[in-house]
């Protein structure tokens, strides 16, 4: 008789189905709390992930029942089970005090306990009923909870009403654990149609027992997949802008690419729309491309105004018609080759000191093209910007890359100066990696470059560059390696322009160079047996160096570049401390336990690294050169414990008896997460300065952060800022405060429910 219960019943009736329709109404009960709190939409689609796994269902393997009493009425073609029922299939499980199955209406009951569960998700009522052929059913005194986000969903009655529709009379989510919750959303008479629409009256957020925001009715998209609709704005105040609303809408063009618009309104500055486009054609090809265009109400016509104008310098900025384009793009193409587009123009060399943050600031583009295509743009004060179309290949020793690259330069460009910028249009490499000649004891690397220089109001020339190099390594036994190297480099130009006086008389011209090195090396180190309870032993290692560069003095006059002569000895060392650390030591008592049959393993770290070196120029020296040695550079990695690292790097030249740089960074944690960053830098006769940044744990809930730098040199603070977190179970408040000059101080107040988002201002 069980047996059969085992195969009909839970054959016919799978219980945890239903779970995946609660879960739904999870999504759009975190869609009304979107609306509530941010007067927005979030989409529904932040449980999908959680409910394909409740699809998933292998219909071969039967359920597996338990229960005090087992029976089954032929008549009425029922199964029915009492006490302590217990239906089980793959992590799925079904609990209840009463359970029973009409075969023929295929209609389920199940009352007293009702525990329905999925990995760690869990759904508990009073009673639950089910028609599984209408695909209706009702759930009273139902609370879902979804381990995911912590999402905890109640209602007095949760009911299926057909095979797309739910309805829910009193509804209520949070994401906090306790009786009394830290906040909640509630609503009444919340009805909702998959792909279609959801409803609900008197939706009310409450911080504990207190009503903070009542919105009377609601309509919203209840869609699965990816929808159109408004995002959270970003909201702030500064006195160079004004009032500031920054509202993107989003638009879901198809599967393959969607679209953000944005509208900005600054009320001293005017209006700004931008969009954002981003597409995917296959597995390696995608792209984005966004514009920004802004007509500015502020125009520096030579009239300064401190409020909004850079006065840095004596350039004007007729910035009226202000805009940012940028695109980058990824292609593959046949034969293994594939292409990359970079794109980055500006109105001004302003924009983007005015524009650093906010959805589609300079921070958020930067961050965003990196992640999603691994290379960055320019820095947001470089007034020259590179635009670049590139195609590459790579095999296994050598690589080919041709690229077009055009450096936009701003400020020429909106001063309508002299343009003598030279352009890469374009520019071939095809270099090879240094490998063996056939069966001979030399190797050879080779590199390679053509480039078509085109310059506005200068030179447009072609450049070839071929360069070989032949190394013969020879290795004396264990105690040094000396590899000589002979390289020849063949320069050609042609001159279309003849603007360059210094090439009048020819249109080609042609150059042959070569140099030497001498690079010799050796290595010897020393173990020391330590056999304490975790650090077995530390290896310290030496690796002195000599390298010999020799390049020969060439009249170069006539060519539009030069390569400098070179008679150079360059002597290094370089020590390098490592521990062998025991990872899995078990111990009992203070013994090791050596019945273990598991062997240990090591972990090795590199604790400490030294380096110092210094240059002798002996061309320097036979030309009666007073200064031949260079500064000695030293550069010291040391992290000694766990919690403690240092880095330092510094040049002291003996002539001056000073130091020409120095910088010394010092970080300090603990297991907590506090953590102390110091770091002093220094340039002789040009910039000193002090930088530090702490953040502390105060409790389990607080933590306080900070950071300040003050340049020294010229006595004025460069950044300070200050701010808390404090962090609750299911929300967290974070202010802070940030100033970067007089003209650049920020607030900012955050405050995020846990599972559904954030919403915050900067002043």
């Amino acid at each position: 008789m069980n047996e059969k219960i085992q195969t009909v019943v839970l054959n016919g009736f799978d219980p945890i189905c239903f779970i995946d329709r609660i879960k739904f109404i999870t999504c759009l009960s975190i869609l009304l709390t979107g609306l509530l709190v941010f007067l927005t939409i979030i989409p529904v689609c932040v449980c999908a992930g959680i409910q394909d796994k409740f699809f998933e269902d292998d219909s071969t393997e039967p359920w597996h029942v338990s229960a005090d009493e087992i029976n089954y009425d032929n008549k009425a073609d029922q199964y029915i089970a009492k006490g302590r029922v217990i239906i089980t299939k793959k992590g799925r499980r079904l609990t209840a005090d009463f359970v029973s199955f009409n075969c023929n209406t295929m209609e389920v009951l199940a009352v007293g306990h009702v525990i329905m569960t999925a990995g760690e998700d869990v759904l508990i009522g009073d009673r639950m009923e089910m028609d599984l052929e209408a695909e209706i059913g009702t759930i009273y005194n139902g609370t879902v909870f979804l381990k995911e986000n912590h999402f905890y969903i109640k209602g007095n009655e949760i009911k299926k009403l057909g095979k797309n529709s739910y309805f829910v009379d009193k509804a209520g989510l949070t994401t906090c654990d306790g009786k009394s919750p830290a906040w909640k959303i509630t609503g009444r008479n919340l009805k909702v149609t998959l792909e279609g629409y959801g409803f609900v009256n008197h939706a009310t957020f409450w911080a504990k027992k207190v009503p903070v925001l009542y919105v009377p009715f609601l309509v919203f998209p209840a869609k699965q997949k990816r929808q159109s609709g408004l995002l959270p704005p970003q909201i702030g105040y500064s006195k160079r802008k004004g009032e500031e609303y920054n509202q993107p809408f989003y638009w879901a063009i198809n599967e393959s690419s969607d679209a953000t618009f944005y509208l900005y309104h600054m009320g001293r500055r005017g209006d700004k729309v931008a969009f954002e486009y981003r597409y995917v054609l296959d597995n390696y090809s995608k792209g984005t491309l966004m514009y920004d265009f802004l007509k500015d109400k502020k125009v520096d016509n030579g009239i300064r105004s401190e409020e909004w104008a850079y006065t840095g310098d004596d350039i004007l900025r007729p910035n009226t018609d202000r805009y940012w384009l940028r695109w980058k793009h990824d292609q593959a193409m046949p034969f293994g080759f594939s292409a990359k587009l970079d794109m980055d123009i500006i109105s001004d060399q302003d924009y983007l000191h005015e524009f650093k943050n906010g959805y589609t600031g300079f921070e958020e583009t930067s961050d965003y093209y990196y992640l999603n295509f691994g290379r960055n743009i320019d820095e947001y004060d470089d007034a020259t910007r590179v635009n670049s179309l590139s195609l590459n290949k790579s095999w296994s020793r050598c690589s080919f890359n041709a690229e077009l690259r055009w450096y936009d330069n701003v400020i020429n460009r909106r001063q309508e100066d002299t343009d003598t910028t030279l352009q890469k249009l374009p520019l071939i490499r095809f270099n090879a990696l240094k490998q063996k000649i056939l069966n001979t004891p030399f190797y050879i690397d080779f590199d390679s470059e053509y480039t078509y220089s085109y310059s506005k109001d200068g030179n447009r020339l072609h450049r070839m560059d071929l360069y070989p190099r032949f190394y013969f390594p020879c290795n004396f036994g264990s105690y040094f390696t000396f590899e000589p190297s002979f390289g020849v480099k063949e320069t050609v130009w042609y001159v279309d322009d003849h603007s360059d006086r210094a090439v009048e008389a020819h249109n080609i011209l042609n150059r042959q160079i070569y140099d030497i090195k001498l690079d010799l090396s050796t290595g010897i180190y020393k173990i020391y047996n330590i056999n304490g309870k975790t650090l077995d032993r530390i290896k310290h290692s030496i690796e002195p160096q000599i390298i010999y560069d020799y390049i020969p003095e060439q009249d170069q006059k006539e060519y539009l570049d030069s390569i400098e002569k070179n008679n150079l000895i360059t002597y290094s060392i370089t020590n390098t401390f490592t521990s062998k650390s025991k990872e899995n030591t078990e111990q009992k008592n203070g013994v090791a336990d050596e019945e273990n049959d598991e062997p240990v393993s090591y972990s090795y770290n590199e604790f400490c690294y030294f380096l110092i070196k210094q240059s002798y120029n002996i061309g320097a020296a036979r030309d009666d050169n007073p200064k031949p040695f260079s500064p000695i550079y030293a550069e010291l990695e040391l992290s000694p414990v766990k919690y403690l690292s240092l880095q330092a790097d510094a040049e002291w030249c003996r002539y001056e008896d000073s130091f020409l740089s120095r910088n010394v960074a010092v970080t300090l944690s603990d297991y907590r997460g506090d953590k102390l960053f110091v770091e002093h830098r220094y340039t002789l006769d040009s910039s000193e300065s002090i930088y530090y940044n702490i953040n502390l744990i105060i409790s389990d809930n607080l933590e306080v952060f900070g950071e300040y730098e003050r340049n020294i040199y010229n006595s004025r603070d460069i950044k300070a800022g200050i701010g808390f977190l404090y962090k609750s179970q299911c929300w967290s408040i974070k202010c802070s405060y940030e100033d970067e000059n007089e003209n650049d101080r920020k607030y900012g107040f955050i405050v995020s429910l846990y599972g559904l988002g954030e919403i915050g201002t900067e002043l």
